[in-house]
Formats: C-alpha cells, sequence, structure tokens
C-alpha cells in the first residue's frame, strides 16, 4: 500500500502569470456538468465534471479553470498504475485560494480509473492539488488519513486517456521529498527532474 502521506499538499512555484485572486470568485457556482479541457506537454484530454459528486469540488474546479489556475502546473508526480497529480502553483497564486479551502464531502462516486479527485492533508483541506486515477483505486473511498474519510471524485476523463498514461512517470515518487526545492528553487529542481510533463493550459470547454 502506498503511503498517502504522498498525498500532502505542498507549495510549489511553478504556475505564474495567473490573474490576481479576488475573493467574489468563490461564489461561482458550477453547472450541474461541464466539460473542462487540459493542454499538456504530452497532447490533450478533456475531463466531464459531474457536479452531483462532489458539488463544493466541483465548484472550486470551475473557479480554478475560469482563471486559469491549472496554466503551466506540473505533474510532479506521475506514478505508473496509480496516479498522476498536478496542481502546484506559486505561493502569491495558491495562499489566497488555500485562505478558502473546500470543506470536507462524503465520497459518492467511486476512485475508478479516469476519475479525478482533490488531494487533501486533513480535515477541510481540498482546493489545490488534483490526481488522476490511472487504475481502479477503490481503496482511496474509504481509507481514513489524517482525520478524514475517502477522496471524493468530480470529474472523469472523457477524452485522451491515453495522453494522461503517456505522462512521464519515471521518477514515481521520487519527486516527493524535493518539493521543498521546487518550491526554494524551481530551476534546480527541474535540473534534478527535468523530463516531468506539465499543464501548458487549461480550461472550460
Amino acid at each position: 500500500m502506498k503511503p498517502l502521506l504522498l498525498f500532502f499538499t505542498l507549495a510549489c512555484c511553478v504556475g505564474c502569470g495567473q490573474a490576481v485572486f479576488k475573493k467574489r470568485w468563490l461564489n461561482q457556482q458550477a453547472p450541474a456538468q461541464f466539460v473542462a479541457y487540459v493542454e499538456t506537454s504530452k497532447g490533450r484530454f478533456e475531463v466531464e465534471v459531474t457536479r452531483a459528486w462532489s458539488p463544493l469540488a466541483a465548484d472550486r474546479f470551475y473557479q480554478m479553470l475560469t482563471h486559469h489556475f491549472y496554466d503551466k502546473a506540473l505533474f510532479y508526480r506521475v506514478v505508473p498504475r496509480f496516479v498522476a497529480q498536478f496542481g502546484t502553483s506559486d505561493s502569491t497564486t495558491f495562499v489566497p485560494w488555500m485562505q478558502h479551502a473546500v470543506p470536507d464531502e462524503a465520497v459518492l462516486a467511486s476512485n475508478l480509473k479516469g476519475t479525478l479527485s482533490y488531494a487533501r492533508d486533513g480535515l477541510n483541506s481540498r482546493g489545490r492539488e488534483l490526481f488522476i486515477n490511472l487504475k481502479d483505486n477503490v481503496r482511496l473511498d474509504t481509507i481514513t488519513y489524517n482525520g478524514v474519510k475517502g477522496f471524493p471524485p468530480f470529474g472523469k476523463v472523457i477524452k485522451g486517456m491515453e495522453v494522461v498514461e503517456a505522462l512521464y512517470g519515471g521518477y514515481g515518487d521520487k519527486t516527493m521529498p524535493a518539493l521543498d526545492t521546487l518550491y526554494q528553487q524551481p530551476a534546480v529542481f527541474m535540473q534534478r527532474f527535468p523530463l516531468l510533463d506539465k499543464v501548458i493550459k487549461a480550461g472550460i470547454k
């Protein structure tokens, strides 16, 4: 079993150039269903979000896509046959969002292959890091970690799963102990892990 310590949401300074955070963005509610696109260094994939699965998570994803939060985000943790994780950004961008972290919700859909969930490191800590399941990870539906049960999916890849599976996974979990370096010295981190893929841009279709 892979330690869920690796789902910690840590600071990284990869994404730059997003608009300055405005609290009113948090009032935006997602449609019942919508499709998001993610252009990556390996190609494009699309995610269909179903708000009923995890309404607060869907709303946050919609808000962040609308304001280009995930543009230039790094796929800093890709573990074959487990997850592809992304969503880190520079502190000036993510800190205001995480001051309004997404409250916990029950797991209503299962972490099957292709589903998208927010990572979290404890109670009411969702709202920045995302992972895509690369296989059926049903244990993530019920596992209790740092006082909270399960990881609620809110969407699923409907096009381009082959792109997600092609994201570079040769480093596996080896990047995780170096995330402080990514935060403090991104150029050094990228010299150490030069093959990592990234988001070019992401938005609502």
